[in-house]
């Protein structure tokens, strides 16, 4: 479930509310790369946690 979900955009984890917003490093396969502002980069396997669309990239 990876509508959306592109470099750029920008997400929250679902479970993890004080990574506070995410952008969208890279997408590759299920395998996506975010920048938190609260947590820095970190490897989403969208397999398993679906993050929340809160701006898609323009």
């Amino acid at each position: 479930m990876l509508d959306g979900i592109l470099p750029g955009a920008l997400v929250r984890h679902p479970d993890r509310p004080d990574w506070g917003l995410g952008q969208v490093q890279s997408v590759i396969g299920d395998r996506i790369t975010v920048n938190f502002e609260n947590e820095g980069k970190t490897l989403i396997n969208a397999a398993h946690i679906h993050l929340e669309l809160v701006e898609a990239p323009r």
